[in-house]
């Protein structure tokens, strides 16, 4: 709860600084420099002296930071006056070199342009000055509170393991008891305040009771209804149950304001009591709400638990985090009976060393079960699912919080009491911010499911994903204030956030960039709804087709994007004129490093104006063929038949060979070749053809459909089909069509298709055989006198065989190769 009302007081504090540094104006509306310098020379004295504490600083600081942002917001003064009278110099023309003379009337207007510049950046020039002084003066005192800081934190303190402190400790606490006990007799023992308790005793019965309804059973009825919303609900079931559950932290928390309240009339208690009293509603709220927050993260149910442990992981770990509630409310309690009855430095320490070995018990316990999560740990359902850097990040987290753990106490214990409460207290108040995200990323995905009916995961939505972005980025102020960063060093990076930095002569402020990005990203917004709104609902009923809607639509995108840019930088009010130098740079570098880009650009601006190639069209280009996706600034899109993507340059386009079977329409020609054999019926063939494309359904009769008896070729007699059709697209599917219909046609009819034929005849065959060729006397002798008439006998045998098959059309013929020769129609005798 502490951390809460400091991130709450450091937001209070820049909003004040931010709107309430118009108190540095004097009534005629300039700034008080008087008062100014009596400030500056006062805190200038006082850092010299450096007896303040620390809260005094604090307190000066803040007043001077005041006055500092309204040095800033001055050096804007007549800003938008000084540019004009600049403007109107430049437009007299350059000022004459020396030597020479320019007309009377232009020289004295340049004399009064420049002496009204100087009238107006006098106020700029003062205020440049003072914010110099300020900054200085901040720095400094920053200086001395940090040294302060880093003195006390390394300091060497009483060691709590020393057995004389405890005697000490023992006697103050029990003093300090004694105290309290004491205003209670008193009070009880006054007749006064006897009346007035007896007066106020039905008030105080009643709120008793109803506190303790509240605290006792508030919890109960709220988990109960819970487990109802769980039961009834179909939809929105993690919202509903996300924000009933907060009544397990609200319900009690009243309960324990209305027990204060209570005991507070019952005038009982001491002044000592009373201030202890107070704290009664934080110590139970920090309490119920460390309680719901481990509920929430460490639930029962896998659908509500934002970690992905087992079960009895997660039930150690909720008595863990709950264990770590009660030992900071009692770490609480010993810093308010500390500062009530002003304890030792020994005493504290004391005290605070047994509440600090626990919490850093508990913070091991906690830093083990985070660095034992695992994708195979992971639950289904939980935030950390699938995601292995937040896994990661889980177990990098846990080991940490182990190291802070073991050396926290070790620090403590040899006297740097600093060291070890800055590493064991902000640890556990990280595992707590951490686990707030982890709640509030889930409450985000429930939403969305409810606002979508889709669960963020299966929807694999941006949305849910940006919004934990801004929740982390949310959360690193409060991760610095938890680690010792003061509101200070808050507000002091926004200070320097809204001062810029400077750019040449020009400084240039990160608002005005902000402002830019906003408007920018307004005009982007308008251009895309419009966009939308053309391609749905306008352009689709006129009669423009859909190559010239996609330019329409294209062509508005890059002139809306122009002029939301153009209107963004207008109204952030950024001065481009010193951009020059990089703006020439850029230019040679175009001319150069990126003119195929810009060549590109072009090519694409003129493909959306000429629409020789549309979305959807049929095209081929370098041989590649294939549909139109997407035409873009650079480049174009083209999806194969291969179901591929080709990614062309739509320089290519403008400058190379490109056809589009379907520019103007989707008709187009299919060309068939058809051969038959030799001897075949050309007129016969030529009707069956012509019958078989006019039956198709795809076939246009007008332009009638065209058979041409071509050629004479070398295996057959060649004719051709052409034939327009309604969907070139469906070419493929067409051609098909005809060549199963052609084959069943002329088997029915008898007509042949032939094949490719070809004899072989062999010129000398006589090399293949040798031994043919030499005389008698040089061949041995057979063994058997028949032998020698076999082969040859063998040879004719199986030639005559062949010949028979050829003639009754078992074997085609042109196949004898093997014996020297042959004979058919495809070759010249010659071996040719």
């Amino acid at each position: 709860m502490t951390l809460i009302y400091r991130w709450l007081l450091a937001a209070c504090l820049a909003l004040t600084l931010t709107l309430g540094a118009g108190g540095a104006y004097a009534q005629d509306g300039s700034l008080d420099y008087t008062a100014w310098n009596t400030l500056a020379d006062s805190a200038e004295q006082v850092i010299d002296e450096g007896d303040e504490t620390n809260e005094q600083f604090e307190t000066l600081r803040s007043e001077i930071a005041g006055w500092r942002d309204s040095f800033l917001q001055a050096q804007s003064t007549n800003a938008t006056r000084l540019r004009t009278l600049q403007s109107q110099i430049d437009a007299l023309g350059p000022e004459p070199e020396e030597g020479e003379t320019e007309a009377e009337g232009i020289a004295t207007r340049r004399e009064e342009l420049t002496a009204e510049i100087q009238r107006l950046e006098a106020p700029v020039r003062s205020a440049e000055e003072a914010y110099t002084r300020a900054d200085g003066l901040i720095r400094e005192i920053d200086e001395i509170i940090r040294d302060r800081q880093t003195t006390a934190l390394l300091e060497q303190r009483p060691s709590p393991l020393y057995p004389a402190n405890w005697r000490d400790a023992a006697v103050e606490l029990v003093a300090s008891g004694q105290s309290i006990w004491a205003e209670f007799e008193k009070n009880i023992g006054s007749e006064t305040k006897f009346s007035v308790l007896k007066s106020n005793l039905p008030v105080i019965l009643l709120l008793l009771g109803i506190a303790g309804l509240l605290v006792v059973r508030g919890p109960v009825w709220i988990r109960k209804l819970v487990d109802w919303l769980r039961v009834r609900t179909r939809r929105g079931t993690g919202v509903w149950s996300f924000v009933v559950s907060l009544g397990g932290f609200v319900l009690p928390l009243i309960g324990l304001i209305l027990l204060t309240v209570a005991l507070t009339l019952s005038n009982v208690l001491g002044e000592n009591g009373s201030v202890l009293l107070e704290q009664l509603p934080n110590w139970g709220g920090a309490l119920l709400w460390i309680r719901w927050l481990a509920d929430q993260t460490f639930n029962r149910s896998d659908d509500v638990a934002t970690l992905p442990l087992p079960l009895a992981r997660r039930r150690e770990a909720r008595f863990y985090a709950n264990m770590l509630a009660i030992l900071l409310v009692l770490r609480s309690i010993g810093e308010t009976f500390s500062s009530t009855f002003n304890y030792s430095e020994t005493t504290r320490i004391v005290l605070d060393f047994p509440v600090l070995v626990l919490c850093a018990l508990m913070l091991w316990r906690l830093g083990h079960i985070l660095g034992q999560l695992s994708p195979e740990t992971a639950t289904d359902g939980t935030l950390l699912e699938g995601s292995q850097f937040r896994l990661r990040m889980a177990r990098i987290i846990g080991r940490g919080a182990m190291v802070a753990a073991i050396v926290g106490p070790i620090m403590s214990a040899i006297g740097y009491d600093g060291v070890g409460q800055a590493l064991v207290y902000p640890a556990v108040r990280t595992l707590s911010l951490l686990a707030l995200i982890l709640v509030l990323q889930r409450f985000i995905n429930d939403l969305y499911e409810l606002f979508t009916g889709k669960s963020a995961q299966d929807a694999d939505s941006l949305v849910p994903v940006l919004a934990g972005l801004m929740l982390l980025l949310a959360t690193i102020p409060l991760l610095a204030l938890v680690w010792g960063a003061r509101v200070a060093d808050l507000t002091e990076i926004w200070a320097r956030f809204r001062e810029g930095f400077s750019f040449g002569e020009t400084r240039i402020s990160p608002t005005d960039f902000l402002t830019f990005l906003v408007i920018f990203a307004v005009g982007y917004a308008v251009t895309r709804l419009v966009q939308a709104g053309l391609r749905s609902s306008i352009l689709p009923k006129t009669r423009i087709d859909q190559g010239g809607q996609t330019a329409i639509v294209s062509g508005l995108g890059y002139v809306g994007i122009f002029a939301a840019a153009l209107v963004a930088i207008t109204a952030a009010g950024l001065d481009l004129s010193s951009l020059a130098l990089v703006a020439s740079a850029l230019s040679v570098g175009i001319g150069f490093g990126l003119q195929n880009i810009v060549s590109n650009f072009v090519a694409g601006i003129i493909l959306l104006i000429e629409r020789p190639i549309s979305e959807g069209d049929w095209i081929e280009t370098g041989g590649t063929q294939g549909i139109v996706k997407s035409i873009s600034v650079r480049s174009t899109r083209i999806e194969t038949f291969d179901r591929t993507d080709l990614i062309v340059p739509n320089s290519d386009f403008v400058s190379g060979r490109v056809t589009n079977f379907t520019r103007s329409n989707v008709l187009g020609r299919v060309v068939v070749p058809v051969g038959v054999a030799y001897g075949s019926d050309t007129r016969k063939v030529e009707d069956i053809l012509r019958r078989i494309v006019r039956e198709h359904d795809m076939v246009l009769l007008n332009p009638e459909p065209m058979i041409t008896f071509e050629e004479f070729g070398a295996d057959s007699l060649n004719f051709f089909i052409r034939a327009v059709i309604r969907d070139v697209g469906s070419k493929l599917v067409v051609t098909s069509d005809f060549h199963h219909e052609i084959a069943r046609r002329f088997a029915e009819e008898g007509i042949e298709i032939p094949f490719a034929q070809r004899d072989v005849w062999l010129r000398n065959p006589e090399v293949l055989f040798p031994d043919r060729g030499k005389p008698e006397a040089e061949t041995p002798p057979p063994a058997d006198p028949d032998s020698a008439e076999k082969p040859a006998n063998e040879v004719a045998a199986k030639r005559e065989e062949r010949q028979q098959a050829r003639d009754s059309g078992v074997m085609p013929a042109g196949r004898d190769g093997d014996d020297g020769g042959g004979s058919g129609d495809g070759g010249d005798g010659d071996g040719r």
